[in-house]
């Protein structure tokens, strides 16, 4: 039984690892360049309107 709690615990403690490693490499990067992205893009206050 002690046996099946260690195997667990390390089973559960790796797929936290690989969620922990797949969000700092991929997740956050593609976070702070859509951050990047939306405070480089010019903002309007006033929505230009087409006049005919």
């Amino acid at each position: 039984m002690s046996t099946f709690g260690i195997v667990l615990f390390l089973l559960i403690g790796g797929m936290a690892f690989w969620m922990l490693l797949f969000l700092l490499g991929f997740i956050l990067p593609y976070w702070l360049t859509l951050g990047l992205f939306e405070q480089l893009r010019p903002k309007r206050i006033f929505e230009e309107k087409e006049e005919k």
